[in-house]
């Protein structure tokens, strides 16, 4: 089965979901796709944020794409 980026509900979701599809994405701990994403956003706010909005907007939900979710 293809691979597909989502935005995750449930226990993962935090605001929107977005770090915890990415997690899910590449097979690793939502949480350090957090702490990166605030590094980040510390560094270059105006970036991070406009993606994460962007990334919200797009992204389908998770039992969008896999029905039973």
């Amino acid at each position: 089965m293809e691979k597909r980026l989502y935005r995750t509900e449930g226990r993962d979701r935090m605001i929107s979901g977005v770090c915890g599809g990415v997690a899910e994405f590449f097979g690793i701990d939502p949480s350090i796709v957090r702490i990166v994403w605030a590094v980040g956003a510390v560094c270059s706010f105006s970036l991070f944020f406009w993606v994460y909005v962007v990334c919200a907007i797009v992204l389908p939900r998770k039992s969008d794409i896999y029905p039973g979710y």
